[in-house]
């Protein structure tokens, strides 16, 4: 799924959850819908960013030009051996950052740190079961249990005319209704 999505996805999730706990029976710490989007994002800027750093260095140096950027065929896994150096980073910092294996340990020690648990971490497993369906093996598949397991899922593409409408679409819709002051949520 696209980056934007996502950060707008654990935002609504979290302003579902703090809509929720406005209800009498329901009270508790409000989550922080901003460092919860900040988390729905993290996966692909951690992943992403030092990529595209090195590649606009690159072009601002003039060691490369605009015409040279790689196109999808130069974004694939680190093994397909037509990716750039800068995607293959890319690849391996994917590995970490899409992993729930990686997502847990690192959840366990923030709450170790913190002496609680930092709930608005869920937008980074939200992103991860995300693109799960919605990454091929064309584009980087989603590696949910690596290092133990290699097993990714062949879904579709999140570019997809189809599915950008439809997630773009759910996306207003829920935040329509969070915004109203009867929600589903209150019902």
């Amino acid at each position: 799924m696209d980056i934007f999505s996502h950060g707008l996805w654990a935002g609504a999730v979290a302003k579902g959850i703090n809509k929720k706990r406005d209800l009498p029976a329901q009270a508790g710490p409000k989550l922080n819908v901003w460092q919860a989007a900040l988390w729905g994002v993290f996966p692909d800027l951690f992943a992403f960013a030092p990529a595209f750093v090195g590649l606009f260095w690159l072009i601002l140096t003039g060691q490369m030009s605009f015409s040279e950027w790689p196109g999808a065929h130069g974004m694939g896994e680190p093994t397909a051996g037509n990716s750039t150096p800068a995607f293959q980073l890319a690849g391996h910092l994917y590995n970490f950052s899409h992993s729930a294996i990686v997502f847990i340990l690192i959840f366990l020690l923030a709450w170790s740190l913190m002496r609680r648990p930092v709930w608005e971490m869920g937008g980074w497993l939200l992103h991860i079961i995300m693109d799960i369906p919605t990454h091929s093996y064309a584009f980087f598949p989603t590696p949910v249990l690596w290092p133990l397991f290699g097993w990714k899922f062949d879904g579709f593409s999140w570019a997809t005319p189809w599915f950008l409408f439809l997630d773009y679409g759910l996306l207003v819709l829920v935040y329509w209704l969070l915004r109203e002051k009867k929600t589903i949520l209150q019902v």
